[in-house]
């Protein structure tokens, strides 16, 4: 049996293909974002996670607005104090399917292939932190947001 290279799987720098064109003029959050999994990155993972920070109450706001995925996603939003790491450091709502959801604490929301989510509007940010969305079987962003540039 041949021995498997595992350093293809690990993913040393990420990609960094969202919104390049909106670079000065959306404040408040990282852009471009950073992929860090993709069919791009790792042939045959049919996986896509995108990571972003999050450092002031961004402009525009909402920046992220009503859409839906042709596959289920799941969205983080993850604190960055490690003496209270359920504390997020700001306070946003996300609308999913018309029902808004607010929260200020350490966050996973699964979104079903199809649900309707968005507008994503913060109240706040009194510390930076981090904005995930994980994809699972959809290898790339063409295939994450059917019809929109990446570079939107």
């Amino acid at each position: 049996m041949s021995k498997m290279d595992y350093e293809k799987l690990l993913v040393r720098k990420p990609a960094y293909e969202i919104a390049v064109d909106l670079v000065g003029k959306h404040k408040g959050h990282q852009v471009p974002s950073m992929t860090y999994m993709s069919n791009d990155l790792v042939p045959g993972s049919n996986t896509y996670i995108e990571v972003s920070w999050i450092y002031d109450v961004p402009t525009p706001n909402p920046y992220v607005h009503e859409h839906a995925h042709n596959y289920d996603e799941i969205v983080m939003h993850i604190g960055s104090d490690p003496d209270d790491p359920e504390a997020l450091g700001g306070e946003l709502t996300i609308e999913v399917e018309g029902q808004p959801l607010t929260f200020d604490r350490t966050t996973a929301l699964f979104l079903p292939r199809g649900t309707k989510h968005g507008p994503l509007t913060w109240k706040k940010v009194t510390r930076p932190h981090i904005e995930m969305t994980v994809m699972l079987g959809c290898g790339d962003f063409a295939k994450a947001m059917p019809g929109r540039n990446p570079e939107q």
